[in-house]
């Protein structure tokens, strides 16, 4: 019966073209309007590590204290990274099945072998734990160790797209590179990995298009005393002078991750987490209560507010946008159905009952949103090409359509010629035959 409505349909449908067109038009921009912010809406707040990320935490730790003028502890305002002292202490206590410290820098990278120029670069200093964590993929060798993380190694880990940049895709294990005027062994090469957001490290430009381009040991970067890029936040004492005095002070600049596979694990570690800032508290290094948080993935990316705030209201505006084309739509198909009242009630009168009817007319609806999405599909591109010359260079990563995307634009278009058909359907199987026979 499908096909026969389906046929039934198209032939209504070409009875009175410039209402049918007229109507697919109108499905289609309030697809495309709300596709093209809908798209980068999920591009911006997707989970970009979808397999672990109810497993993986970072802790935060309250390091500042009450702030005049500053919410209550109660609303968890807490700072977004720690301080050298809390990295380290965490990060030799026991629990977690992985965990890594890490900080960005800013360096100068001399390729041996190669006519390169002196050039910057973006470095990560982690521990070994970060690539087994994060489940980083690697095209050539491997990661460090944890006795080289002990041994702080001069070894260094490339990144895929730095890899070719450097040394056009070959595999450049075993060669050397000069960052900051010392010797470094590189020892692997991711292979493509580019979680989008940058979870595991907000602090730098961009959440969305930045990339890590080579990955060194965190006790090696210590020792190097490589500054960080990620910024730093201090309280009123400031940072001080000098490298020790930065490791000994209170500005928080390091992030640290932790894997906790099973559900008692983070309870427990949270508990230790507490007790560390209430020890810290006896010791007389903080004069406040402990003021803790774990937050694992998601809720992380939600504290930092990572999804811009103008996605968020366009996307709104877009739905709005979406309502009125299918109240539209819906007075195009009352308009086209209502104009057959007659071809309804000899229908009727001739055995049609009334769900015949009403299958068929939201047939003819479902077609037109058929239409309607390949025409929204068609705008979504030519909005996101719009969104791409508004948005900041850094976001213009999350205006890509997928396949998942034209999908959804279908189905949104399906959706919205369907409800925008139901009440007009419903008033054609309303029509009484005997009224529309003696008309005739």
């Amino acid at each position: 019966m499908l096909g026969y409505y389906f046929h039934l349909a198209v032939r209504s449908l070409r009875r009175n073209l410039a209402l049918t067109l007229l109507a697919i038009a109108v499905i289609g921009v309030g697809t495309g309007a709300s596709m093209s912010m809908l798209t980068i809406l999920r591009a911006a707040s997707g989970d970009p590590i979808p397999e672990k990320s109810t497993q993986l935490f970072t802790p935060q730790i309250d390091n500042f204290g009450p702030q005049p003028g500053a919410p209550p502890q109660g609303q968890d305002e807490l700072p977004t990274s720690l301080t050298y002292t809390d990295a380290v202490a965490l990060m030799q206590a026991r629990g977690p099945v992985q965990q890594a410290a890490m900080y960005p820098a800013k360096v100068t990278i001399i390729a041996s072998g190669t006519r390169e120029l002196p050039l910057q670069g973006q470095a990560l200093a982690t521990d070994s734990g970060f690539f087994p964590m994060f489940d980083v993929p690697f095209e050539y060798g491997g990661a460090w160790s944890r006795g080289e993380d002990k041994d702080h190694a001069p070894v260094v880990v490339l990144a895929h797209a730095f890899n070719d940049r450097l040394f056009g895709g070959a595999n450049s294990v075993g060669r050397s590179l000069m960052i900051d005027g010392k010797q470094y062994r590189i020892i692997g090469v991711t292979g493509t990995w580019q979680p989008s957001p940058h979870f595991y490290d907000l602090g730098i430009n961009s959440s969305y298009s930045s990339v890590d381009q080579l990955y060194l040991p965190f006790t090696r970067a210590i020792d190097e005393q490589l500054q960080t890029s990620g910024g730093l936040s201090c309280d009123n004492n400031g940072p001080g002078k000098g490298w020790s005095t930065l490791l000994h002070s209170n500005c928080v600049w390091i992030n640290i991750w932790v894997e906790l596979p099973r559900a008692g694990d983070a309870a427990k570690y949270k508990a230790n987490l507490r007790n560390y800032a209430a020890e810290q508290r006896h010791q007389g290094r903080v004069n406040w209560p402990p003021h803790v948080a774990l937050r694992d993935v998601m809720r992380w990316l939600d504290y930092n507010h990572v999804v811009p705030a103008p996605v968020r209201t366009l996307t709104n505006v877009s739905y709005a946008i979406l309502l009125v084309c299918i109240f539209n739509a819906a007075g195009l198909l009352l308009s086209k159905f209502m104009t057959h009242a007659a071809s309804v009630g000899v229908r009727r009168a001739l055995g049609a009952t009334r769900s015949a009817i009403f299958a068929q007319y939201l047939m003819e609806a479902g077609v037109i949103g058929l239409a309607g999405g390949l025409i929204g599909i068609g705008l979504t591109k030519l909005g996101l090409v719009s969104c791409r010359s508004a948005l900041a260079q850094d976001l213009s990563v999350l205006t890509r359509l997928g396949s998942s995307d034209m999908a959804i634009a279908f189905a949104m278009a399906i959706a919205a010629a369907l409800v925008a058909g139901l009440y007009p359907t419903w008033r054609a199987t309303r029509v009484p035959p005997g009224l529309q026979l003696k008309a005739l």
